[in-house]
């Protein structure tokens, strides 16, 4: 088997026993065998023959294994140099796509262009080993397999299962590449490419996926099922299910509309389908106190399939609301937290799971442990929980901490700088002080410049931002309540404590509205710096015709805007978030009629908007599910279906030109709050 030198992406280490500083510390609960015995392993392997791929497959599958248990246990300079030291040459299939995950995994959380390239360059080169392993195939059989077709399941009974292994690793490496490939580009061309890339992907999981239900509906004829491990081993199975799951539930997860147009292509996604092939993986049945398939009997990527589910869990409700289950990704994250206590994927999924609960105090100490058990090397992986902190800690309205951490996503991580600086300069305006004023006047100066695009299209959330500083700008260096409208579009509200609304976030607002309310008679006299009320005593005439002087001091968007803030703080008073563990008596027994009240005040005076006309189709969405809490389920539907309708609603003139911010994300949310409704869940 010829080789694939990949010696100039290799750094040169010193000898694993005595340079690797986790030798010299106990084995981890995620571990298979000690550390040491793998080290005396390392050691025969140097007196061993050259690479021979058959004999070699299950010692570096094994290796992998380890590899990625130290990973997630948190040792990632460890998990890296294992692997180095494997596979100097980089030629072992398994040990260098491996690698050359791991330095996927780097790119995607720092997000610089040069980790990105040299992760796409490992991805080629990867799949390209991968091809060398795979089974060759004559002319002729290709043209007969083209013109006659051909059972996948034979197909790959004929292999070896080092050629099997290879089919898998490929279609892995050409998904990690089309990932990565979008995303360094930033254009159209190369989404084409990576998409035509995809599919080649999907068709070789599709093939996989046929051949183990096939062997093993003939080993059940013969008596020796479930499953044939003969042919397809635990580490193959649970690559194929990672990969299918993934797809299955990718492609679920797209808008109605674009799904018939994907299937004329050959995709298609059911999301029963993904989990349960993810679920597989582990063995996991909802309810069971523990997972089928113990640690000793799983396969290699049965933790990343975990991970998923988690991921899709705690990270997509409010999207989507069809099978999210909270109670099942507890189970899953009960075993794994138990298996790596310092793993910070699991750290923060502890994290994510307290702010579902509407815990963000909980949230903040895992986020804060899963910041420091990572090293330095992978600072980078630290990002997420900083954004999460940032959240939690505008969840418990403690907006100088959410600073810090906006102002360190500012400076250390790169997937969207415009984000950051616009969420550190709302939370400075909040603060109030003079200087902090100053430093956000200077921020919101410099967002719309950091915009960035993926695939050749701005992100929704950063043209949100860029919109946002502008009109600060314009308006005389002001913005009203950006922070609590900041930490709405976050999804933050959502995970608020009761208490912290009443107490902490409905106060500004309403003192807003007491500022907004004296100058109803004679909008054009108003200037409001915020929420604070001496600006009341401050009444600013401005030059000029009264009506040229209200469309340029922007009293009716932040009038609007007040009251679709004071309506969705007053909303989770009265009912909190599903997924909430706040239960009880509303402390506001009213809070619904005037929540309502609210709402209906900005649909009464969207036309008079100038530019914030995207509040108006908010306000209808979450007027909705406020009459679905309530139980007015047509009257939800009605408003939920206007935002789907696309139909212009109560704006004026100038909200009728192009789309308005948020417009994908918010039909996003009301495609799955018609997916609850339809099926009786809470929203």
């Amino acid at each position: 088997m010829a080789s694939t030198s990949m010696d100039h992406l290799s750094l040169p280490t010193p000898s694993l026993e005595s340079s690797s500083p986790f030798f010299s510390q106990p084995p981890t609960p995620g571990t298979s065998r000690s550390l040491q015995d793998f080290a005396s392993l390392q050691e025969s392997r140097k007196k061993r023959r050259a690479y021979k791929p058959d004999s070699d497959l299950r010692p570096d599958i094994d290796e992998c294994k380890l590899a990625l248990q130290l990973f997630l246990e948190s040792r990632m300079m460890e998990s890296e140099q294992l692997l180095r030291e494997s596979d100097p040459k980089m030629e072992r299939l398994y040990i260098a796509t491996g690698y050359g995950l791991i330095q996927c995994v780097k790119a995607l959380m720092s997000y610089e262009d040069k980790d990105i390239a040299a992760a796409i360059e490992l991805a080629r080169s990867s799949s390209n080993l991968a091809l060398k392993h795979r089974k060759s195939v004559s002319f002729a059989s290709k043209l007969t397999g083209l013109v006659v077709g051909s059972s996948p399941v034979a197909t790959f009974k004929a292999m070896t299962p080092v050629q099997r292994h290879a089919e898998l690793v490929y279609a892995e490496c050409l998904a990690q590449k089309a990932i990565l490939g979008i995303i360094y580009s930033g254009d159209w061309l190369q989404f084409i490419r990576e998409a035509i890339s995809m599919r080649t992907c999907v068709g070789l999981f599709r093939s996989m996926n046929t051949f183990i239900e096939g062997i093993d509906a003939e080993a059940v004829e013969r008596g020796e099922g479930p499953e044939d491990l003969a042919l397809a081993d635990k580490d193959f199975r649970s690559g194929v299910y990672l990969g299918m799951g993934v797809m299955h539930l990718t492609l679920s997860l797209l808008p109605g509309r674009v799904i018939p147009i994907l299937e004329l292509f050959g995709y298609k996604g059911e999301r029963t389908t993904a989990l349960d092939l993810l679920a597989k993986s582990g063995g996991w049945k909802k309810g069971a106190a523990a997972p089928g398939i113990s640690q000793e009997e799983e396969g290699l990527r049965r933790s990343l399939c975990d991970m998923v589910l988690l991921m899709f869990h705690l990270v997509l409700p409010g999207f989507t609301y069809e099978a999210i289950d909270i109670d099942f990704a507890q189970e899953i994250l009960a075993w794994n937290a138990k298996r790596y206590p310092s793993g910070v994927f699991f750290l923060f999924g502890q994290g994510r799971l307290a702010l579902f609960r509407a815990n963000p105090s909980l949230a903040i100490q895992y986020y804060t442990s899963g910041m420091e058990v990572v090293q330095e090397q992978f600072k980078s992986l630290q990002g997420v929980s900083v954004w999460e902190l940032a959240c939690a800690h505008l969840a418990m309205w403690d907006v100088p901490s959410s600073v810090e951490n906006w102002r360190r996503l500012k400076a250390e991580a790169g997937w969207s700088k415009a984000v950051y600086t616009y969420g550190l300069a709302a939370c400075l305006y909040e603060v109030g002080g003079e200087s902090e004023r100053e430093e956000a006047a200077q921020m919101m100066e410099g967002v719309t410049s950091l915009m960035k695009r993926i695939a050749g299209k701005s992100i929704p959330m950063e043209k949100f931002c860029s919109r946002k500083s502008r009109k600060f700008q314009s308006q005389g260096k002001r913005l009203l309540l950006p922070a609590l409208e900041f930490a709405y579009v976050l999804m933050v509200l959502a995970r608020t404590p009761r208490s912290i609304i009443v107490e902490k976030m409905l106060p500004i607002v309403n003192n807003a509205l007491g500022v907004l309310q004296l100058h109803e008679e004679h909008p054009e006299t108003y200037y409001s710096e915020g929420s604070k009320e001496d600006d009341a005593k401050s009444q600013i005439t401005i030059n000029g015709k009264a009506k040229d002087a209200v469309l340029s001091n922007g009293y009716w968007d932040d009038y609007c805007l007040a009251h679709f803030l004071r309506g969705i703080c007053l909303r989770y008073v009265m009912y909190p978030d599903p997924y909430s563990s706040e239960t009880g008596e509303s402390p506001l027994p009213e809070a619904s009629k005037l929540a309502k009240e609210s709402f209906e005040f900005v649909l009464t005076n969207g036309p008079k908007i100038v530019y914030d006309h995207h509040i108006v189709y908010w306000t209808h969405y979450e007027l909705g599910r406020l009459e679905a809490r309530i139980g007015n389920k047509e009257e939800a539907k009605r408003h939920i279906e206007l935002v789907l309708s696309g139909k212009v609603l109560e704006v004026n003139w100038h909200g009728r030109k192009g789309k308005y911010s948020l417009e994908n994300a918010l039909h996003l949310r009301s495609n799955a709050a018609m997916e609850a409704l339809e099926s009786d869940r809470l929203l």
